[in-house]
C-alpha cells in the first residue's frame, strides 16, 4: 500500500486585507471554509496591530500578518511591503475588507483586476466616509452596497455586484447601515465567486459577467 500525504486544494488564493474587525472578512472566510468555493484563504493581513478581526481569523486556523504603516516613511514604501507579503503567500486575488489604506496607482496596476473591494453605498453616489447618513440627508429612497473593481482613485472602478435597500421614514445611519450590511455579506462572497471563475471580462468603466442572470423585479420605494 502507498501511503497519500494531503490533498493539494487547487482553488484561488485570496487574501483578505483588514484595518478593524473585518466583518465582509468573516463573510468571505465563512464562504471560502466550503470546499466547493472556487477560493481559498491564504492570508488575512492588516495593517494595524491591533485590528480585532486579526484575533477571529486566527481562531479559525487562518493564515494571518501584519504590515503596519506607520512603520514605513512613504506609501509607496508601505506598499512596496505589502505586495511583497502578498506574493510570498501566494495569493492571486486581493479582497479589501475594510482596509483603510489608498492604494498606490503602481501597486492597483501591479495586481490589474484581482483586486476587489467593498463600499456601503450604491457607487458612483457617496463615495467616501459617512455614506449612511449622507443617504438620509439626501432623501434617497434606496441605498446599499457595491463590490467593484479596485482602481486608485477613492471608491472607483468596475462594478461587479450591488444591492439595494429601502429607506425607511424612521430609519437612522444604524438602522439603514444594518440593512446594508447584511447585503454586503450576501454579494462580497458572490464577487469573489465569480472573479475566482474567470467569469468577469472588463471593457473600459464597464464589467461584464460571463452567464450571469438579473432578478425580473424591480425594487420600488415607497409601495403606495
Amino acid at each position: 500500500m502507498t501511503a497519500t500525504g494531503p490533498s493539494h486544494d487547487a482553488r484561488v488564493p485570496v487574501a483578505i486585507l483588514i484595518s478593524g474587525r473585518g466583518s465582509n472578512m468573516q463573510a468571505l472566510a465563512t464562504a471560502c471554509a466550503d470546499p466547493t468555493f472556487p477560493a481559498r484563504v491564504a492570508l488575512v493581513l492588516s495593517n494595524e496591530p491591533a485590528a480585532p478581526g486579526l484575533g477571529w481569523a486566527a481562531d479559525q486556523g487562518l493564515p494571518t500578518a501584519v504590515v503596519h504603516h506607520r512603520q514605513y516613511d512613504s506609501r509607496a514604501d508601505f506598499d512596496a511591503a505589502l505586495d511583497a507579503r502578498l506574493r510570498a503567500a501566494g495569493v492571486r486575488i486581493l479582497c479589501l475588507a475594510g482596509f483603510m489604506r489608498l492604494l498606490t496607482p503602481a501597486f492597483v496596476q501591479g495586481w490589474g483586476d484581482r483586486v476587489l473591494n467593498i463600499h456601503p453605498s450604491l457607487l458612483p453616489a457617496f463615495k467616501g466616509l459617512h455614506t449612511h447618513e449622507r443617504a438620509l440627508e439626501s432623501g434617497v429612497k434606496l441605498h446599499g452596497c457595491t463590490v467593484h473593481l479596485v482602481r486608485p482613485e477613492m471608491d472607483s472602478g468596475p462594478i461587479v455586484a450591488q444591492a439595494a435597500v429601502p429607506v425607511r421614514a424612521d430609519d437612522t445611519p444604524e438602522t439603514l447601515g444594518a440593512r446594508v450590511l447584511a447585503q454586503e455579506h450576501r454579494i462580497y462572497p458572490l464577487a469573489l465567486r465569480l472573479l475566482a471563475q474567470g467569469r468577469l471580462r472588463v471593457s473600459g468603466a464597464v464589467c461584464h459577467v460571463r452567464d450571469a442572470t438579473a432578478p425580473e423585479a424591480a425594487l420600488v420605494n415607497p409601495v403606495g
